[in-house]
């Protein structure tokens, strides 16, 4: 696994989504860092620069790996630990098997609570071969599943999105279809939070449940919605998301 570092002071450790890397954290990590954290973003195993694990299929298959190179680089905690999305989902499953490991969880936009809408219409790049048709594929689905507003799909969005993508050897996603999340949530011994854009489009027309769910366990502090976000919200309302966050890693 491939580690980034910025700052010094507590571990904070930083969990991307899918199909990306420690990038997905770009517009965070300096504040974060400033606000006095050692910030820890890794690319997870089969993303980014990380090597895929032989056999691993999905975010159960990570969390062993990630347990192991977490205590190399940081110890044995506990630590904070924010996932987003994918990440928030092996993050969960990693407090779950490993609970002296974390102490809190902030879960961004995170799948396994057992919703499910409509599939997205996503479109697919890998068989264009014009460079400007990838481009006009990458700017539609980040429209569509990963930022609310056009202007948020900018050139840095645009970039970092195709990168990510180019590097992405986890391809399952069979867990963030089921309820593995909503389950592992009570059995907990960290306290944990979860932030969400108010308009993701993964997520917006289940509000009510997503809200009854996290208030059916008894261990759960805070849900916050960040508005004018879609489902990148650390990444479209950065200085939001960071104060937010902030506020809840405080929290005692």
């Amino acid at each position: 696994m491939v580690w980034h570092a910025w700052g010094d002071g507590e571990p904070l450790v930083l969990l991307h989504g899918g199909s990306g890397s420690w990038t997905h954290w770009l517009r965070n990590v300096e504040a974060l860092a400033a606000a006095g954290r050692r910030v820890l973003a890794p690319d997870l195993p089969g993303s980014g620069e990380s090597a895929l694990p032989a056999g691993a299929a999905d975010a159960d298959d990570l969390v062993d790996p990630l347990a192991a190179s977490l205590r190399e680089v940081a110890g044995d905690g506990p630590h904070d630990i924010v996932g987003f999305s994918f990440g928030g989902l092996t993050a969960g499953l990693l407090a779950q098997r490993y609970h002296g490991l974390v102490r809190k969880l902030v879960l961004v936009g995170v799948p396994g609570l057992g919703v499910r809408g409509e599939r997205l219409k996503l479109r697919t790049w890998r068989d264009e071969a014009d460079a400007a048709a990838r481009e006009a594929v990458h700017r539609h689905n980040l429209g569509v599943l990963m930022l609310h507003r056009p202007e948020s799909i900018d050139a840095l969005a645009l970039a970092l999105h195709a990168a990510n993508l180019s590097r992405d050897r986890m391809r399952s996603r069979r867990l963030a279809l089921t309820d593995i999340l909503a389950r592992a949530l009570p059995t907990l011994a960290c306290e944990r939070h979860a932030i969400f854009g108010a308009q993701d489009a993964l997520y917006a027309d289940f509000w009510p449940g997503i809200q009854r769910l996290f208030a059916a366990d008894p261990g759960f502090g805070e849900l916050v919605f960040i508005p004018g976000a879609g489902h990148w919200v650390q990444f479209e309302e950065a200085a939001a998301f960071n104060t937010e966050l902030l506020r809840l890693l405080k929290k005692r």
